[in-house]
């Protein structure tokens, strides 16, 4: 009975978000009706929502936390600055007599948004806007051009600083303590963001390179569909004027980025840097105005409530899921499977692509990962490790058609004579790059695990 509770629970809730319910409410509601149902069947006790009142304390308190709002502001602003239609346009002219010169400028300056930004959906739509209309006027197949820059709009969920791997790293931390407490070690280590940065470096990287590469290839296989500018339109831009536009991003990169590896500002101040940055740049740019200030602070405020309320809505769910003994029937189910971690970590990856198509990241990261993390890392897996699995996982359950948010993005901006079809066949060849990739980490786990070790030995 107990069983068929929790197993009603996550069917309730799958329901009600497929029925378009908000999410946070609908995680909260839902466990409260069941929390109500099992007290009176005598399957639950009401003792574990007394724990509530600390969890949201605790996420009042959470230092980590605070820089999310943070990350989201400097992400925003740099989106209103304009630099990467600027950076975009230079780079373009530049490499304009380079088959697939045009492509390659969006993974790069998608790299560097994604990196400075960090917000996935806000990446897609502004390469979207400012790319899209140029790559089809100059010729390009309405396939590749999407799907160039859907792949480098979800960059922002890999590359570090990005929102996700903050969350990702609370949620990872606290998954971690339990293992360890459940295995008795009663001294637990924490998964730091910092930690989780410099797993996703050389991933990130990797990632890029390979797109690099494909359209490289693809321009030397097929160069129709990705045709050299032969236009002379607009004034020569040369390599100075590309290092100036370059140079406010980069720098804001490397001192939010760097000062977190190296220990010298936590998350929170280094993302207070990169606020401040941002709105110089902004500054420079003669874009930073009143209006535009109360417009990003209003985009911030709403991302941060979505994200908050999720985080409050899931810690309620995750008690309840709990009380009706769902933690436990997960871990004996992933333990008792044939092949042990390997089938495990193969099931958990599969579900999590799947919940991708419904959920977002910060749904997926807040529901999931707290009851399937602690089984798996007690288990034996490295946190570090499955946190970028669970990374890249999502970022490419984003660009698989038909429900990857990602396309939903674009196809939300896009020319109307661009078919979803175009997105959907566009997007595939990343999709498979993506998952090479996850089959690198799976096989040398050092890819993501030796740079950390590096920085942070011991």
């Amino acid at each position: 009975m107990v069983a068929l509770m929790a197993l009603g629970l996550f069917a309730a809730v799958g329901l009600a978000l497929m029925a378009g319910y908000p999410v946070a409410f609908t995680l909260a509601g839902i466990a409260l009706l069941f929390a109500a149902i099992g007290t009176l069947t005598g399957t639950f006790d009401p003792v574990f929502l007394e724990a509530f009142p600390n969890r949201v304390f605790g996420i009042m308190t959470n230092e980590t936390l605070i820089a999310v709002p943070v990350f989201v502001f400097m992400g925003v602003m740099l989106e209103r600055s304009k630099l990467a239609d600027q950076l975009l346009q230079s780079l373009a002219q530049i490499m304009r007599s380079t088959p697939g010169g045009l492509g390659i400028a969006v993974v790069v300056v998608g790299a560097m948004m994604a990196a400075s930004t960090g917000i996935v959906g806000a990446t897609v739509v502004t390469m979207g806007l400012i790319s899209l209309p140029t790559m089809l006027r100059k010729g390009y197949d309405p396939a590749v051009a999407s799907g160039t820059i859907c792949a480098a709009g979800t960059l922002g969920q890999i590359i570090p600083p990005s929102i996700v791997l903050v969350m990702l790293a609370d949620v990872l931390s606290n998954a971690y303590q339990q293992a360890q407490l459940q295995m008795g070690i009663y001294s637990p280590e924490t998964v730091s963001v910092g930690e989780l940065f410099a797993g996703a470096l050389l991933p990130g990287l990797l990632l890029v390179g390979a797109y690099l590469l494909y359209l490289l290839i693809l321009a030397r296989l097929r160069p129709a569909s990705m045709p050299p500018d032969r236009e002379e339109d607009g004034e020569p831009v040369g390599i100075g004027r590309l290092l100036f536009l370059a140079a406010g991003p980069l720098l804001l990169i490397v001192a939010v980025l760097g000062s977190i590896l190296k220990g010298i500002a936590t998350p929170t101040e280094a993302a207070s840097v990169g606020a401040v940055g941002a709105m110089l740049l902004a500054l420079a740019g003669g874009h930073l105005h009143l209006e535009t200030l109360k417009d990003v602070v209003y985009r911030t405020a709403k991302v941060t409530a979505m994200v908050f309320m999720i985080l409050v809505g899931a810690s309620l769910f995750s008690l309840v899921f709990r009380g009706l003994g769902g933690d436990e029937m997960i871990s004996e189910f992933l333990t008792g499977l044939p092949g042990g971690v390997v089938t495990a970590m193969v099931l958990v990856m599969l579900v999590m692509f799947l919940l991708g198509f419904v959920l977002v990241f910060f749904e997926i990261t807040f529901v999931v990962v707290p009851i399937v993390g602690p089984v798996l890392m007690a288990m034996g897996l490295d946190p570090l490790w499955l946190g970028i699995m669970i990374a890249l996982n999502l970022q490419t359950s984003f660009l698989t058609p038909p429900f990857g948010f990602s396309l939903f993005y674009l196809r939300g901006v896009c020319p109307e004579e661009v078919p979803t079809t175009a997105i959907y066949r566009g997007v595939i060849p990343f999709i498979l790059i993506q998952l090479s990739v996850l089959g690198l980490l799976a096989a040398w786990p050092a890819l993501v695990t030796w740079l950390p070790g590096v920085i942070y030995p011991g």
